[in-house]
């Protein structure tokens, strides 16, 4: 009767042992369990949840479903961070070289985007001669000399996860919690992170709607970290404007250059101080988030972060003569917007900016969709700033077809300017979870 049992066991609402979720992973992967009856299972899963100790199980067994990634020849402790996805979240471009400049070693293996969300590799390779593809010794051997390396996520890495997203997309249980918090999590534990990070964002640019929603999954992560010897700690965001103010991959690596230069914007940098301290913290290099703050100020202060950058990027071979000279940015389109009226910038739809830049190429609609990565949205303001008539508030950055002027007031439809400053505007960091 396997695999029926495992489906009915689940249906019925009981707790399902370790053996038989193990088995249960293997033989979808081995082509022994069919999609049909792996639905079935997914669905019983959304209706009736799962334990802590189910998730965790099916987390690791998940992880080991494919390759897994030995970082042990690394000195200290590797860190990595995960972001559920979000409209100008240019953080890892960021934190990672500060992180990897105060001795904690990043190694970390990422994806494309999707959608309206950009992708760190999508990013990465907006960098003329970028290798996001590096084999196993090259990854090793630049994060011990250089302190970190980002490469292009292994088609061998947590294939169950694979398996299984494609099968929730069709069958409506996407929004599972424990099929959410084991997908996450084990891609990073097959990576090899012996700690992890986790910015868990809510609002309309986000997955998760709501703050609750967030931390609900955000202490289920957590809680199942612990459980598989992972420590982790985990950043809730908010998502209810942009979180930077560059939409679009080689727009957002300049604004990872600014950042590291010390001119990074307030919301950004927010998130970039609450990860990295976190990071320092899991990765021994910082007592409490306030000693963890000052070494990550220190690190931008100091440009050693951009050191790191700079050689990271020199290291995967891209070029770096642009660092520090002139902006990454050359699309043959460009067009700015003026605000006509005094006041302060009580809203912005992230989630509609994102769709724009999207359209234009910034993103995908399908997997095999190519992205052009000149191409984008530069904000020159955020939400809670005062704003002049006259004042520049957006640079679209376009194709030479593009209709910009049409897109234009597209985007400033998605802008709310009002006479009287928000009465109150949740802040980007509402809450750090460590157990």
């Amino acid at each position: 009767m396997w695999p029926i049992d495992c489906i009915a066991h689940k249906r019925d609402g009981l707790v399902l042992p370790k053996e038989e979720i193990e088995r249960f992973i293997d033989d979808y992967v081995h082509g022994r369990v069919a999609d049909y009856q792996a639905a079935a299972w997914c669905m019983a899963v959304y209706l009736k949840g799962m334990t802590e100790e189910e998730i965790a199980d099916l987390t690791l067994a998940m992880a080991h479903s494919g390759d897994m990634v030995d970082l042990s020849p690394l000195a200290g402790i590797p860190v990595d961070k995960h972001s559920t996805g979000g409209i100008a979240d240019t953080t890892t471009l960021i934190v990672a070289p500060l992180v990897a400049a105060a001795g904690v070693p990043v190694a970390k293996m990422s994806g494309r985007g999707l959608g309206f969300t950009g992708g760190t590799i999508d990013k990465l390779e907006a960098i003329p001669g970028f290798r996001t593809t590096l084999t196993e010794d090259e990854f090793l051997t630049q994060v011990k000399t250089v302190g970190m390396a980002i490469m292009s996520q292994s088609a061998d890495i947590a294939p169950a996860d694979k398996l299984l997203y494609g099968l929730r997309d069709a069958t409506a249980t996407v929004e599972s919690l424990p099929l959410i918090a084991s997908s996450i999590m084990s891609k990073k534990i097959a990576a090899g992170a012996k700690a992890i990070v986790l910015d868990v964002k809510y609002g309309e640019g986000a997955f998760m709607k709501t703050k609750e929603d967030a931390r609900h999954l955000a202490h289920t992560m957590v809680r199942i970290g612990h459980l598989v010897g992972r420590p982790t700690h985990a950043v809730i965001s908010s998502m209810e404007a942009p979180l930077g103010t560059a939409i679009g991959n080689s727009l957002e690596v300049d604004e990872a250059i600014e950042a590291l230069s010390g001119k990074g914007g307030r919301r950004l940098m927010e998130v970039v101080m609450a990860i990295g301290s976190q990071m320092l913290r899991l990765g021994g290099k910082a007592k409490d988030d306030a000693a963890a703050r000052q070494q990550l100020q220190e690190l931008i202060d100091s440009r050693k972060g951009l050191a790191v950058f700079k050689a990271f990027v020199k290291a995967q071979g891209g070029s770096t003569a642009w660092i520090g000279k002139r902006p990454l940015t050359n699309a043959p389109g460009v067009y700015t917007a003026v605000c006509t009226d005094a006041g302060w910038i009580s809203a912005v739809d992230g989630r509609g900016l994102g769709e724009i830049a999207m359209s234009m190429g910034a993103g995908r609609a399908r997997k095999e969709d190519a992205i052009d990565p000149m191409v984008g949205i530069r904000l020159y303001k955020e939400l809670g700033d005062a704003i002049r008539p006259g004042e520049p508030i957006f640079t679209l950055y376009g194709k030479s077809d593009a209709d910009l002027p049409a897109l234009a007031q597209q985007a400033a439809d998605l802008i709310t300017v009002t006479p009287e400053k928000p009465v109150h505007i949740d802040p980007v960091v509402s809450e750090i979870i460590t157990e």
